[in-house]
């Protein structure tokens, strides 16, 4: 019989829902040696955390997450919440020796990432950070073709996640654009998927050089939107002042010799959520798109004169990671799959008392890359990576 992990989640809203689904649904699709139990949902508003709880499968609720973490009936945290409280919430739940879920990007900066690491480390919890884009098939696929040589020595990968939900100048000053609550803007928020990507991809960084910039310097005061997507603010609000970044670009050294592009925006309109990377190597290429996610174009170099190009692979059958869990061959899987194949991760780490990538050391180390890219957006130039 699987070992029941009892789980207290902070935070409801659209991260909530995607965490709720993949606690709901993993056992339904996976042999688990431990499975959740979705005991307590958190949040302040208690009428709306409430109807939240009961719409998406929840025990119970709470309104203070110190009672929840303090809770001896919870196992396990999962932290949704702004970034700004990741690092209270993840030390205080290591504390009391539960297990951690954390939202990214794991900390506002790579002091807060490092204290957090050192937190979970000492309590000898399992810890993960939802980095979910590396849980899909083809993702997965692709680092199976590298691992095994078949794209050879990795000479560029080049990456773009691309939004466009705040090119709207009536759009609120939401939590996302003030520093104080996100740490960074969609530096923060985008780049930090694909810098995870790229890590998990292609391997370390050791240098960067970028460039951050805010486009709409002043927005009207958030009228409760709190992040939405088509937010609008009141007419005749107050104006408040944006002190992130509406645009991210650097270019970036690897360890291994490898060179990368990379790219975030929320001004790349038509682009709803363009996840996207290339990668080249000297024996194939490899191209992945998050709005096509189970598909994976690859080209190999010894392929036939006269029919070498890039071939589509629907990587849906049963020999891609994860894949043969759903349904048969071209049955797609969706965006919310890729949670659900992180929490199975997550739920064999805490039977095997091991913790999965990505995981706060990742975290740290996605940290730094952050970090890095701000600083030479600062300075000018090349700024080396911290070795962690």
């Amino acid at each position: 019989m699987a070992k029941q992990v009892r789980v207290g989640m902070v935070g409801y809203k659209f991260m909530g829902r995607a965490h709720s689904h993949a606690y709901y649904d993993v056992a339904r699709f996976f042999e688990l040696e431990a499975e959740p139990v979705m005991v307590a949902l958190c949040g302040r508003d208690e009428d709306a955390v409430r109807t939240a709880a009961e719409r998406n499968g929840w025990q119970g609720h709470e309104t203070d997450w110190r009672k929840l973490v303090s809770r001896p009936d919870i196992d396990l945290i999962d932290i949704g919440t702004p970034n700004n409280s990741h690092a209270e919430i993840a030390i205080a739940a290591a504390e009391h020796g539960k297990h951690v879920l954390c939202e990214k990007p794991l900390a506002m900066d790579l002091e807060q990432a490092r204290r957090m690491r050192a937190a979970v480390q000492r309590a000898g919890v399992v810890h993960m950070i939802c980095h979910n884009y590396r849980f899909a098939p083809a993702v997965q696929f692709a680092r199976q073709l590298i691992a095994e040589g078949r794209l050879g020595t990795i000479y560029h990968i080049r990456a773009q996640y691309l939004q466009d939900w705040i090119m709207d100048p009536e759009f609120p000053l939401v939590w996302r654009l003030q520093k104080e609550v996100a740490g960074s803007g969609t530096h923060g928020d985008l780049s930090a998927h694909i810098i995870d990507l790229a890590r998990f991809l292609v391997g370390e960084f050791e240098s960067v050089s970028g460039l951050l910039h805010t486009f709409i310097k002043e927005r009207p005061l958030d009228s409760g939107a709190e992040g939405a997507w088509g937010a609008q603010g009141k007419a005749g609000a107050p104006m408040g002042r944006v002190t992130v970044d509406d645009a991210a670009m650097f270019m970036a050294r690897f360890r291994n010799g490898a060179l990368g592009v990379f790219e975030a925006s929320r001004f790349a309109g038509g682009n709803r959520n363009g996840n996207r990377f290339e990668i080249n190597g000297s024996k194939g290429s490899v191209r992945w798109d998050l709005e096509q996610m189970n598909n994976l174009q690859v080209y190999f170099h010894d392929d036939p004169a006269g029919q070498q190009g890039f071939r589509t692979i629907n990587c849906t059958e049963a020999v891609h990671p994860y894949a043969g869990h759903y349904w048969p061959a071209a049955h797609i899987i969706g965006y919310e799959h890729t949670f659900v194949n992180l929490v199975a991760e997550l739920m064999g780490g805490i039977a095997q008392g091991r913790s999965p990538a990505p995981n706060f050391d990742d975290g740290v180390r996605n940290q730094a890359v952050l970090d890095a890219v701000m600083a030479s957006s600062v300075d000018g130039g090349w700024v080396k990576v911290q070795d962690l």
